[in-house]
């Protein structure tokens, strides 16, 4: 029998509404999962059970009347530690900011409090969240449930975990070079990057999104049908659409595109290759046409963009008296400080890169309906590495499959599609057409019923 942390999201509002489980029981199940499974996994920041306690007992009473909220009432969940939660400071991962309470939700945060979520926390992050990894100087390292000696990924490292060890079915991430879809695949999980500007976020930033980070995929669709809602303060943000998030009837006879050399970056490792291309031969085998995707990004390309980021990122570091800047973990700052003596030029250069890979990644994709890629190279590597090379010097080789789709706004999403033989999960990532976050999610929903029987969740 499935244990109540476990249920998904689609199946707890079944429950409630049949009033054959109450939110609170729910969430009182939810609670002791996480205190039997934090102390060795630090995937939470700012945990708040008597305050979830409070939000289950109120939704326990709308239900009760038949007056749910939206669509997530009562469902216990997470947002990551950047989403800003009013009175709560956001230290983004580092102990070099002063840590002063939000004055308000960020969007994300406001739609899942207005559609009556249960907040348990928020989820753990790196410095900036600038690393695949859940290392931190202000967190405790966040560890992976399925091994904890490796890492859960980021920069959504604790919502990876907490998904992946049933510290309840939703969960926000967000991602600007993979950070939804790294931890997804090395935690088990489905994690979507909405198309740019499908779900707002404040302050919006190019490249950046906020998303689910979830068991299943229907779970995904049902979050995303809250965090899609407009919001003003996101001037980027896409025009407000009524998008039909069933997953009803996905078709399987599409054209695929197989990618599994990005061109640049880490080589794919062979049990990650062998998994991508299991699940793109089991598409085939349901009526789908596969064809292989030429690598398209350059050395130019990813080089550039780590020269801007470096840049940015040290602009920001600069601004902060000396005192704080030195609490920054010494990787981030490593990594930062290559962008202090960046000329303009160089600096224009490397931002020149993002339009270079959105023009690559549309011109190679065009022609399919979805592509298939591994979400990362290779497995998860050490808990207290901060990237799968470890080195501050070569810090993005690993996101070679992920970052294009940032950079041109194409919604993708990561499933698991295998594991390692000492039980690492791998993920392979679909990638979509511009705009198609539906699509996407429907051909994801597809490969889940391909795939077969998972392994069971690292619950204890």
């Amino acid at each position: 029998m499935t244990e109540l942390p476990d249920l998904t999201a689609v199946e707890l509002v079944a429950h409630y509404r049949a009033k054959t489980l109450s939110p609170v029981e729910v969430t009182e199940a939810v609670l002791s999962r996480i205190e039997a499974r934090e102390p060795e996994l630090h995937a939470l920041y700012a945990y708040d059970p008597s305050g979830a306690l409070d939000d289950a007992k109120a939704s326990e009473a709308r239900w009760a009347a038949d007056e749910p909220l939206g669509p997530i009432d009562g469902v216990p969940l997470t947002l990551k530690e950047n989403i800003a939660t009013r009175g709560t400071p956001v230290p983004l991962g580092t102990a070099a900011t002063a840590l002063t309470p939000a004055a308000a939700d960020a969007p994300a945060a406001a739609r899942v409090r207005e559609s009556g979520g249960v907040l348990l926390a928020k989820t753990t992050m790196p410095d900036y969240g600038m690393l695949t990894s859940g290392l931190s100087s202000f967190h405790e390292t966040a560890r992976n449930p399925w091994l904890s000696s490796a890492s859960p990924g980021g920069s959504s490292a604790g919502a990876g975990a907490a998904a992946a060890a049933g510290y309840g079915p939703l969960h926000v991430g967000t991602d600007i070079g993979g950070s939804i879809r790294l931890p997804a695949g090395w935690c088990g999980l489905t994690g979507l990057k909405p198309s740019f500007g499908r779900v707002p976020v404040d302050p919006p930033f190019l490249g950046r999104v906020a998303g689910p980070m979830t068991r299943t995929v229907a779970d995904t669709a049902l979050l995303m049908s809250v965090l899609s809602a407009p919001d003003e303060r996101d001037h980027l943000s896409l025009p407000p659409a009524d998008l039909d998030w069933s997953l009803e009837a996905p078709s399987t006879r599409l054209r695929i595109g197989l990618h599994l050399d990005p061109g640049v970056g880490l080589p794919v490792d062979p049990a990650t290759r062998d998994a991508v291309t299991a699940a793109a031969r089991a598409f085939e085998a349901a009526g789908a046409v596969v064809e292989p995707v030429e690598p398209f990004l350059t050395r130019e390309m990813l080089d550039g963009l780590d020269v801007f980021w470096r840049t940015r990122a040290w602009s920001d570091m600069a601004a902060l008296p000396e005192e704080r800047r030195a609490k920054v973990l010494p990787y981030i700052a490593d990594w930062a400080a290559g962008g202090a003596e960046v000329s303009g030029v160089d600096a224009y250069r490397g931002f020149a890169q993002i339009d270079a890979i959105s023009v690559a990644a549309l011109r190679a994709t065009s022609a399919f309906d979805v592509v298939l890629s591994p979400t990362c190279p290779v497995a998860a590597p050490p808990a207290e590495w901060a990237s799968p090379t470890n080195d501050p010097a070569r810090p993005f080789e690993h996101i070679a499959f992920t970052v294009p789709y940032n950079m041109s706004g194409q919604p993708a999403v990561s499933v698991n599609c295998g594991y390692t033989d000492d039980g690492r999960p791998i993920g392979v990532q679909l990638s979509g057409r511009r705009f198609d976050d539906t699509g996407v999610l429907r051909a994801a929903a597809a490969y889940e019923r391909l795939r077969g029987p998972q392994r069971p969740w690292p619950i204890g």
